[in-house]
């Protein structure tokens, strides 16, 4: 009778686990965000000081600025891609991004040029597209083909392996309005080009900055973590200007996050925020930056605990 019972038991057991298995393969792995550090932050400190901070604030990578934003960039061309390559490798942490705003979407040989030497065919380069914010209609449908078959060139650099390039919803761009970011999306072709999608430069709502994540879907491939602040443009108090870093001004992030989560968004996340005057450190100190950026952080990740 014992043994039949233990048998039973362990059948039972078995079962279950099985079963709990199998289950536990049709659920969606649980999300985790792909942080990357922006240097930018830090202002003029050099790529010594924060290497050993990308980690501290929960990143994997980092983003190098150049600037009038921050000199990580430059010193590339400074030290030397070996030195560079040995910093990056001291401190386990991959190039996983480029601010390319200043050569511009059609010049970017040169920072395919740094992909190929230290980063890899994920590294994604952030610039814009010129031209004119308020088209809407057929006129923004041309415009963005346009603009693509001018980038075609540079697209296909990156379909070679050179990296990713994400176009930024910026004030002064083609992609400024909510509907040209889904028009961008359902016309671009090349799953090597997409958008760098940036709230700060789109109405504070947390539910359509959701809409337009989930509606462009697979074509985001960067997420700047940032909020509009007055903070961004004009010369206000400190904290005032700390308003833009998640957490901490009015927006509500758990719709996009939520929403990020649900498609499983691999691309780099980027806490991010301007200082006025360009290129300052957001705070004083090294150590109080990486403080600052890993409470804007633990906010994200609280948004998904539930």
């Amino acid at each position: 009778m014992t043994a039949t019972l233990s048998r039973r038991s362990w059948m039972s057991s078995a079962a279950a686990v099985i079963g709990a298995a199998a289950f536990a393969e049709e659920q969606p792995r649980r999300w985790q965000p792909n942080y990357i550090l922006s240097s930018a932050l830090y202002g003029d400190a050099t790529l010594p000081e924060i290497l050993p901070e990308v980690a501290k604030t929960g990143a994997r990578s980092i983003d190098l600025w150049p600037k009038p934003h921050g000199t990580q960039r430059e010193e590339i061309d400074s030290r030397g891609v070996e030195q560079v390559q040995r910093l990056l490798e001291e401190h386990g942490v991959r190039l996983g991004g480029i601010a390319c705003y200043r050569p511009g979407a059609f010049k970017l040989d040169s920072e395919f040029a740094v992909v190929r030497q230290l980063g890899d065919a994920e590294t994604v380069l952030v610039t814009m597209a010129p031209g004119d914010g308020t088209l809407s209609g057929d006129p923004l449908d041309r415009a963005i083909r346009d603009f693509l078959a001018k980038l075609s060139p540079a697209i296909q650099q990156a379909e070679a392996g050179a990296g990713v390039i994400a176009i930024e919803n910026h004030s002064n761009s083609l992609l400024k309005s909510p509907e040209s970011i889904r028009r961008f999306a359902t016309l671009v072709e090349s799953d090597r080009v997409g958008i760098a999608l940036a709230p700060h430069h789109l109405p504070q709502d947390g539910t359509l900055l959701a809409d337009l994540a989930g509606d462009a879907g697979s074509a985001v491939k960067f997420v700047y973590a940032q909020q509009y602040g007055h903070g961004s443009s004009q010369k206000l108090p400190k904290e005032e200007e700390l308003l833009q870093l998640p957490g901490r001004g009015s927006l509500d992030f758990g719709p996009l996050m939520r929403q990020l989560a649900a498609q499983q968004f691999a691309g780099p996340l980027e806490i991010f925020m301007h200082p006025v005057p360009r290129g300052v450190p957001i705070l004083p100190t090294v150590a109080e930056i990486t403080t600052a950026i890993t409470e804007s952080r633990t906010y994200l990740d609280n948004l998904l605990a539930g």
